[in-house]
């Protein structure tokens, strides 16, 4: 064999074994966080009925999208992505902390919600009263993962 075939089969070896390790590569799950969920420990320096909207924001900061802040309630989001190879990222975690306020801004709830088999279920509660008011929008931030129901869409 020649020299210039034998250059030629190493090349060839060497660009098959780099798109098998780019296809192992592409194959591999990437996972990516979004958002910000404080830490247990960081909650839990947070006395209901006692502390108010600024000392909470001083222990754990404000959440960051305006639309999760109101007068009554502050919701911490947190999701967890997966990304293989070219498919559309899928979110496999989603979890929100709820800090609900009182009329004079003393915190009046804590909860951690997250998602089992696409339902909310609470994860942690520290709560003075029982708490309704954010049920329905919870629903909306964790409910819309992958559930779409053509009975529902074609109204049968």
């Amino acid at each position: 064999m020649s020299a210039t075939g034998k250059m030629a089969r190493t090349l060839f070896k060497s660009l098959v074994g780099i798109v098998g390790i780019a296809a192992l590569v592409a194959c591999t799950p990437v996972y990516r966080n979004h958002g910000y969920i404080p830490t247990d420990e960081d909650v839990e320096e947070i006395m209901v009925g006692v502390d108010t909207q600024e000392t909470v924001s001083a222990i754990i900061g404000k959440p960051a999208a305006a639309g999760l802040l109101t007068e009554e309630a502050w919701y911490y989001v947190q999701s967890r992505f997966k990304h293989l190879g070219y498919n559309e990222p899928e979110e496999v975690e989603r979890e929100v902390l709820q800090i609900t306020f009182d009329e004079d801004g003393l915190v009046e709830n804590i909860e951690r919600f997250g998602l089992e088999e696409g339902r909310v279920v609470v994860l942690s509660r520290r709560v003075t009263t029982s708490n309704t008011r954010g049920v329905g929008f919870l629903r909306q931030l964790l409910g819309g993962i992958g559930q779409v129901n053509l009975n529902d869409i074609l109204g049968n």
